[in-house]
């Protein structure tokens, strides 16, 4: 593994701060499977920034991340991907109901869930290795599903 530079934007930071305690915790969680899941994929710089008014990551191997409290939906967050990559059907078809999603965009969290880490970590490494991946099947995972 080699070391991995985290470059956070000015706005990424007022964003953090703008977090009640019980979302930042919650957030913080999805930050650090990110940035481990970073690690793991031998990625040099990872960029955190603000799209769309959410907390993003960004590598150049990868699609952005997003992760944010969901307004209209008090008590839930959630990490979001492009709609138009095949990320969430691909994660869909390996885990199953093991996640909420919520179309082929994200993966909804209620703040009282146990966050499946190791499954999530896994779908982040996959999206932080997207553009060497989207054309494998299932992006080179390995099933765990009995359906597929």
């Amino acid at each position: 593994m080699i070391a991995m530079k985290i470059v956070t934007s000015n706005d990424a930071k007022k964003k953090w701060s703008s977090y009640r305690p019980k979302e930042k915790a919650k957030l913080q969680n999805l930050r650090t499977l990110i940035t481990d899941a970073a690690r793991e994929c031998d990625i040099e710089t990872l960029e955190e920034t603000l799209k769309w008014g959410e907390l993003s990551y960004l590598t150049s191997r990868g699609s952005t991340i997003r992760i944010d409290t969901r307004e209209k939906k008090s008590g839930d967050y959630a990490i979001y991907f492009k709609c138009t990559s095949a990320l969430v059907p691909t994660f869909k078809k390996l885990h199953g109901s093991t996640f909420t999603y919520e179309k082929n965009r994200a993966i909804l969290f209620d703040y009282q869930d146990n966050v499946p880490t190791k499954k999530l970590k896994a779908c982040m490494k996959l999206a932080l290795r997207y553009h060497e991946v989207k054309h494998l099947k299932f992006l080179g995972a390995k099933s765990t599903s009995k359906k597929i």
